[in-house]
């Protein structure tokens, strides 16, 4: 802050966050703690690249007033970030504060008219970074990965964990379903099997039946039945 004998200014330097074709505005305000009005009027070393609203006007006897001051966009960053720009702002004592008692010819030194002055330098300084993205399990106290977080939502580990879960679960049922339909067929095989070999016994009878009428001793159809049920009764077993 600038304290003089009319105004007190702040701040000393106009602090542009730089930025590329973009506009930037700062704000300095001016305090009369006087009883007299006093008028100022602000110039700077480049009109060109600077818009200042109000670049003049009267600051009332004990009140405050504020100036914007825009940058326009800028193509190039200047070396270093460093700026040569000025502002002058300067002070004179009035008697109205009206536009009647508001003349560019009072700034004037050479008229001799007491005029207080200070000098305003540019400061460029970098643009707010947006926050980093904290990494999970880097803080103390954070929550684990695969968490439930704030918002209440899983996060994509956990539920690719309760997905695989899910399915190991699942894969003992599956297994477990393929077993119970492997021993019904095999049970129902096994039935037709013992229904074939009761058919085969009561045929063997018969044809022993037969045989004891003809007294013909043992018939070759006989040892092939006989065979026969051999072989089934085998095969039984190897499935058992």
């Amino acid at each position: 802050m600038s304290t003089g004998e009319l105004l007190n200014i702040e701040p000393l330097e106009l602090k542009f966050p730089f930025e590329l074709k973009k506009q930037i505005s700062c704000c300095l305000q001016l305090s009369n703690k006087t009883v007299h009005h006093v008028a100022f009027k602000v110039k700077t070393t480049n009109p060109k690249k600077y818009c200042v609203r109000p670049n003049t006007g009267i600051v009332l006897a004990r009140s405050t007033c504020d100036i914007i001051v825009t940058m326009q966009a800028q193509k190039e960053a200047p070396p270093d970030m460093q700026c040569k720009d000025k502002f002058l702002l300067q002070a004179v004592k009035v008697e109205g504060a009206t536009s009647k008692d508001f003349s560019l010819v009072m700034f004037n030194k050479e008229a001799g008219h007491v005029v207080e002055e200070c000098k305003l330098r540019v400061v460029y300084v970098s643009p707010p970074q947006p926050p980093s993205p904290v990494q999970e399990g880097s803080e103390e106290g954070s929550s684990p990965r695969g968490s439930v977080s704030d918002n209440g939502n899983i996060s994509a580990a956990e539920l690719s964990l309760s997905t695989r879960s899910f399915a190991n679960r699942l894969e003992p049922q599956e297994k477990s379903s393929e077993a119970k339909a492997l021993i019904s067929k095999l049970t129902e095989e096994k039935n037709n099997a013992i229904q074939q070999t009761n058919k085969l016994r009561q045929e063997l009878e018969l044809l022993r039946r037969d045989c004891n009428k003809n007294r013909g001793g043992v018939s070759f159809l006989f040892v092939i039945f006989i065979g026969l049920l051999g072989i089934i009764l085998g095969y039984l077993m190897k499935k058992k």
